[in-house]
């Protein structure tokens, strides 16, 4: 069955929890299925490596499950405006597909969490489309049709879902962020299997 691939970086649990509702999304449609990876911390400690296998949550993605997808969302916590650095440095891992454009015409959308709610939400998802863009990928943000969207104080927004978890990481993720990750993940799944037809 083809896929879309939920790729994500998580520290605090925020954009682990994004992922499931924005699979959920995705597996509301016909014929779709989300497959939820993520990637190892990259460590100061230049010897230090992480456990082929995590101890608990998502598999790690390879370079084969990014290729393979049909559509790819991507989340990351925000790091200083960025996407984080684990999530950056499996991109930069990608020139292979990026030489050959296998991920060209795919649809991508991003997703992000934050300790506050000016603390770099929309400023991370750019940085996160910057080298999707580069790969070819067709973003995806969500629509002002979208009733949340106007609707929320906390996460939100049209460049993609956020979430904005305080500054001790353990805000809920709230009933309108949940509804925008899950209306983005329908979005993509169903632009994904438009382009495919």
């Amino acid at each position: 069955m083809s896929y879309i691939l939920v790729l994500y970086y998580s520290r605090s649990g925020a954009v682990k929890q994004m992922a499931q509702y924005i699979a959920r999304g995705i597996e509301s449609v016909d014929n779709i299925e989300a497959r939820i990876r993520t990637v190892p911390s990259v460590s100061p400690t230049t010897e230090a490596t992480e456990p082929a296998i995590p101890d608990s949550g998502a598999p790690y993605a390879t370079l084969e499950d990014l290729r393979d997808c049909i559509g790819l969302a991507m989340g990351s916590p925000t790091r200083f405006g960025n996407m984080a650095a684990p999530l950056k440095y499996f991109l930069d891992q990608a020139s292979g597909l990026w030489l050959t454009g296998q991920l060209v015409d795919k649809p991508a959308a991003v997703f992000s969490s934050t300790s506050t709610m000016h603390g770099g939400q929309e400023s991370t998802l750019l940085s996160m489309m910057l080298p999707l863009f580069h790969l070819g990928f067709l973003l995806l943000g969500i629509p002002y049709t979208e009733p949340d969207l106007n609707n929320t104080v906390s996460g939100g927004t049209p460049y993609g879902a956020t979430h904005v978890a305080g500054t001790s990481g353990k805000n809920p993720v709230t009933d309108e962020e949940q509804r925008l990750c899950f209306a983005l993940g329908k979005r993509l799944a169903e632009t994904a299997l438009k382009l495919e037809s």
